[in-house]
């Protein structure tokens, strides 16, 4: 018994840095904080209305995801990602992506497609507004959305933390590329989707996740 009574201030510290990291994983997946954006432990644990342990904790799994870089002096900040960098995601992306959606195929029913057609008019609203963060982050849920009928839960996780890395410069991609209209493959995913043309989708989906990022590289 006084074993069970002792665990549960770790329960709640436990609770608490779990919140502080969802939200700050969410907020540099969606590209909420610009690359090279410098983070403290105090700043972090004023907003959240928590104290320096859970702040950190959060902070450490972050890092250890590669959300955050902590450099030598001990500055934790978003990563800013070179060149070659962004083209490893990139080809990461396309090799899990592709593997993903043709996982996904056979398992893609009517319910699944109107989903997709559901979010992808999200999608086009977002461009319209020139949201940039409602727009990575429906652009996202499009992709998982599909890519959770794979029923492949760890390549889905290692693709996340593909997406947690690229989050910032997701975010200045978007401002170079004054996007007027949603993405043209998301249509092709559907459209190869609908047909169960399973070479279509790879291809379309490979597309999809490469195209904007070689406009990076470029």
């Amino acid at each position: 018994m006084g074993g069970m009574l002792n665990a549960r201030p770790s329960d709640s510290q436990t609770a608490t840095h779990d919140r502080v990291y969802r939200a700050l994983r969410s907020r540099i997946m969606h590209g909420e904080i610009a690359p090279g954006q410098a983070l403290t432990l105090r700043g972090i644990g004023k907003e959240f209305g928590v104290s320096m342990t859970p702040a950190r904790e959060a902070v450490r799994r972050l890092v250890a995801e590669g959300a955050l870089f902590l450099s030598t002096s001990g500055r934790v900040s978003t990563p800013e990602l070179t060149n070659d960098r962004i083209e490893e995601l990139a080809a990461l992306r396309a090799l899990l992506e592709v593997e993903l959606a043709s996982r996904a195929l056979p398992r893609a029913h009517i319910a699944l497609i109107d989903r997709l057609q559901s979010i992808n008019m999200t999608v086009a609203e977002m461009v319209t507004k020139r949201d940039a963060v409602g727009y990575i982050r429906t652009n996202l849920e499009f992709h998982r959305t599909l890519y959770l009928r794979a029923q492949a839960p760890a390549m889905l996780a290692i693709a996340e933390t593909v997406w947690l890395q690229m989050g910032p410069t997701m975010r200045a991609l978007y401002g170079r590329l004054r996007r007027t209209e949603p993405p043209h493959y998301h249509k092709l995913i559907i459209a190869a989707l609908q047909a169960g043309d399973e070479p279509g989708l790879r291809l379309a989906v490979r597309s999809d996740v490469t195209q904007g990022l070689r406009m990076l590289v470029s």
